[in-house]
This record gives structure tokens, C-alpha cells and sequence, in this order.
């Protein structure tokens, strides 16, 4: 099949990018991408995500970083609907996985009221990035049975309205663009009944050349988040899933030293 069958002219893919490295790309959403004649990508698809695009492909930057958007979602549908009725193959591509925190189902809705075909093409996420990198698992028998994801993304002024109560009680915590909010996530996690001492992972530039993953305590995350930029893209891991990644890495030293 040509590769430019994938997507009908008038169609649309939501496409994952995944964390950043482009070697955690699908096969699908390589494909995708090099079918389209227009992508418009957001400021979280890694770099090198973006130099997989074929030259004669209009790309089309919409931002959406957190705190920082270059256009608001409105425009983007706007964007989408207007590339679509002109007959174009077009790919949204979103940083992570479209249907975690992606905003897909508005860019879905306003795409199927006026009859576009639109699909979604899922990608790897970075809490799930996160813990591989991490040497960890975010669920462990007996440990860790549920996981929880959350945005901490708010618009300027807005209170972060969260069941604090519901996240302390959850074995696994993953907190999304939780850096500017680091210190008030700590707080009323304790306040709810989560223990000081739980342990936490802040991971930053997740499959970046450019990664670090930073540990400690809930009760310290507001410290632990001092040496990240704003500019960053930050998750945070709560929970003692966290505390476990020793062993994995310990067993990874004794798989080396007996190689």
C-alpha cells in the first residue's frame, strides 16, 4: 500500500510522538507522519520526532507547552477543519499519547461536527517513559495495584482543585506538568493523610539526551524541583512503586558483572 493511502485527502490522525525520542515512536505513527501533507505538531514532540518529516511536508508549529501556548485550542480545531475541508492528508502531532491529557476529544468533537473523518494514532506516555527509565515498574503486586493520573496544569489564577483525599489513597501517583505546583501537590497530599516520607521521582526531559530523574521525599518536593527550569517538561511519580527501582537496578549490576 502507498504510504500516502494511510490517510484519505480530507482526513485527520491524532498521532502520539511519544516522550521525545524518536526511537519510541510506533511503527503506525512513522508512517502516519511521512503519509500527511501537513502536520501540525506541538511544542512537546521531541526534535527529533520532527527531523523524521520528509521534506515537502508543511509543518506547522501550535505550541502548547505548559503555561506557554502560541495559539489557543479553539485555533487549533479551527486549523485542523480548515486543512481538512481543503482536501488535505493531516496529522496532529502530540507529544506522549493524544487521549492522556492531549485535549483530543475537543479537536475529535469539533472535527466530527462537521463531518471530518478522524482518528487516533496512540503513542507511549512519559509517566510510562518515566518508570523505564527509572528502572521501575508503576504497579507492583502487593505494593503499588492502582495507578492515577493526573494534570496539574492550570490556567493563570485558578486554584488546583484536586480529591486530594482520592490521590493520597492512590498506590501510584503520576502528576503532569506538576513543577510550578510542586509545593502545593506536597502539601496537600500530607494534609490528606499521604506520609512525608513517601517516596517521589521527579523525572525531567523524559528520553531526552537531556533526562534526569531526581529523587527524594514528598516532603522535599518542593526543594527537589528548585534545579528544574520552568521551561522543562516535568512529571512527577509519587508512591512506593517509586522506592522499588532499587531492585531492579541492583539485579541489572549483577546481570553486568556476570556477563
Amino acid at each position: 500500500m502507498p504510504q500516502n493511502d494511510l490517510i484519505a485527502p480530507g482526513e485527520v490522525w491524532l498521532v502520539g510522538a511519544g516522550p521525545g525520542d524518536p526511537d519510541l515512536l510506533t511503527r503506525k505513527a512513522e508512517n502516519l507522519i511521512a503519509a500527511a501533507d501537513i502536520i501540525f505538531y506541538d511544542a512537546l514532540v521531541g526534535p527529533g520526532v520532527l527531523d523524521l518529516i520528509p521534506p515537502g511536508i508543511e509543518c506547522i508549529s501550535v505550541g502548547k507547552r505548559s503555561g506557554r501556548h502560541s495559539k489557543a485550542q479553539g485555533s487549533i480545531n479551527d486549523l485542523l477543519l480548515a486543512a481538512a475541508k481543503a482536501g488535505r492528508r493531516v496529522v496532529r502531532l502530540k507529544g506522549g499519547d493524544p487521549s492522556i491529557f492531549g485535549r483530543s476529544a475537543e479537536e475529535m468533537a469539533h472535527l466530527g461536527r462537521a463531518g471530518v473523518a478522524v482518528h487516533i494514532c496512540p503513542g507511549i506516555t512519559t509517566a510510562s517513559a518515566a518508570a523505564a527509565s527509572g528502572h521501575m515498574s508503576l504497579t507492583l503486586r502487593g505494593v503499588a495495584r492502582g495507578l492515577t493520573l493526573v494534570t496539574a496544569h492550570l490556567r493563570i489564577g485558578e486554584p488546583l482543585a484536586l480529591d486530594w483525599a482520592a490521590l493520597a489513597g492512590s498506590s501510584t501517583l503520576g502528576i503532569y506538568m506538576g513543577r510550578s505546583a510542586a509545593s502545593e501537590i506536597s502539601r496537600n497530599l500530607i494534609s490528606a493523610g499521604r506520609h512525608p516520607d513517601t517516596p517521589v521521582m521527579v523525572a525531567v526531559n523524559v528520553s531526552l539526551p537531556s533526562e534526569r530523574l531526581i529523587r527524594g521525599k514528598l516532603s522535599a518536593l518542593a526543594f527537589l524541583v528548585e534545579a528544574v527550569s520552568d521551561k522543562e517538561p516535568t512529571l512527577l511519580l509519587v508512591g512506593e512503586a517509586v522506592r522499588n527501582h532499587g531492585r531492579a537496578e541492583a539485579a541489572n549490576d549483577r546481570a553486568l558483572l556476570n556477563a
